[in-house]
């Protein structure tokens, strides 16, 4: 859907994914489906809500998430 966004779990990244690549990537979704780069006044609220939802659903599914051959999950909370 949008190539600016990276797999964020292993074996893509070496290392668990930090909080700042998980916003980058939710921020890019929320751009992407809302066909903004940077919103309106009007709408940023809303906006920067959404980012906020989509980066904490990101960290719970790469936390729910078993690789197989990973040695740990990502990180507790």
């Amino acid at each position: 859907m949008c190539r600016s966004i990276k797999t964020l779990r292993p074996p893509a990244l070496p290392e668990e994914a930090t909080e700042e690549e998980i916003r980058a990537a939710a921020l890019q979704y929320v751009r992407k489906v809302s066909g903004f780069r940077a919103p309106a006044a009007h709408n940023q609220e809303v906006f920067d809500r959404a980012v906020d939802v989509i980066a904490q659903a990101t960290a719970d599914l790469l936390d729910g998430l078993e690789v197989r051959g990973a040695a740990t999950a990502r990180r507790a909370g």
